[in-house]
């Protein structure tokens, strides 16, 4: 039987593509399998290295086949596009794959357990579910304004834009009824979304590393349970890789030896992102308020210096870096005295 060195795999719904090379790195592997076919070619191979994207159901397939004795490493899709070949089809995709994984300093994504996909499922259903609940209530307020009933904007004044379009004896019977229905789903959407939140916030309170979280000024329940569930602190070697990951770092277009810095890169995750950047407007709003003595001297000429918005990504790049030091040193934050930036407490 041959020994392979490496198989990369191209995943797909139904049909998987592999590439396999040998030790002096010649193809010596193109086929492709059914999903039924996997795990039985797998278990007649010796112990090789595997290598997908981390897409889509990877984290599955790095469980089975870790099982089976195989090293399994996870590529981000953006790291393999270089290496794609002119043509792109699944057999170049395979081999872009299998190269990608031997090149020297690839970063590589841990494969989460189930446990960390089920709870991160939980705070994804919840996402789903508040913005179909936005899509809803935007509509709501779309027909209304068409009848000349206006309401501000926000879920809490659903109830009464409800009430002043059943008042209204101008409005047909027929936009009445749809009207209704709207505010029956909202509510629906409503009462399962609370739900998710009581359930999210018994398992931030069984969480440690989430309950540390929490203790950094903006972070929240939800925040600080998607890191905890979402991050391997050990994967990065500092707070600030972990933070351009997360895609809170400039991108960098530079030339003859002139730098260049644009906007943030967007790269990792972008949920977290995006909770970040939520989390350093609200430190922000509340820091900036007259009786407010949260304000330090770094925010204080940050916002002096820059726009708001882009004070607030610093400011989330600035949180992503003391969350790494929480997780990786046990620590709670604590404001030092000396209005020094942050200092550690065990």
């Amino acid at each position: 039987m041959t020994q392979y060195k490496r198989i990369g795999i191209d995943t797909s719904k139904a049909v998987f593509t592999l590439h396999g090379i040998d030790q002096r790195d010649q193809p010596t592997l193109r086929i492709n399998l059914r999903r039924a076919q996997m795990i039985s070619f797998f278990k007649k191979l010796p112990p090789v290295e595997v290598a997908m994207e981390a897409c889509g159901g990877a984290h599955h397939w790095a469980r089975e086949l870790a099982v089976l004795g195989h090293a399994v490493l996870l590529i981000p899709p953006q790291y393999v596009k270089p290496y794609v070949k002119r043509g792109k089809n699944d057999r170049n995709d395979a081999e872009a794959i299998c190269e990608a994984a031997g090149r020297p300093g690839m970063h590589f994504v841990p494969a989460k357990s189930l446990s960390q996909q089920a709870q991160g499922m939980v705070l994804k259903v919840r996402d789903t579910l508040i913005g179909q609940r936005t899509l809803l209530v935007n509509t709501l307020r779309g027909h209304a304004s068409e009848f000349g009933v206006v309401a501000g904007k926000g879920v809490g004044r659903v109830g009464s834009l409800l009430a002043a379009i059943e008042q209204d004896a101008t409005i047909p019977a027929e936009a009445r009824d749809m009207i209704a229905l709207l505010g029956q789903q909202i509510e629906h959407l409503d009462i399962k979304i609370k739900a998710l939140e009581a359930r999210l916030n018994a398992a931030h309170k069984a969480n440690a590393v989430s309950r540390r979280l929490a203790t950094i000024p903006g972070l929240g329940p939800v925040t600080a349970l998607t890191l905890a569930t979402e991050i391997d602190p050990a994967a990065f070697a500092s707070g600030r890789h972990m933070a351009a990951w997360i895609g809170l770092t400039p991108k960098e277009h530079s030339t003859g030896g002139k730098q260049r810095l644009v906007g943030i890169s967007r790269a990792g995750n972008e949920r977290l992102r995006s909770l970040l950047v939520v989390c350093a407007t609200s430190v922000i709003k509340a820091a900036t308020m007259p009786a407010s003595k949260q304000m330090t001297g770094w925010l204080r000429g940050l916002l002096q210096r820059k726009p708001r918005k882009v004070a607030a990504v610093a400011l989330a790049n600035k949180i992503a870096r003391v969350a790494w030091a929480v997780m990786t040193y046990g620590t709670v934050y604590r404001r030092s005295p000396t209005n020094v930036e942050v200092s550690y407490a065990a």
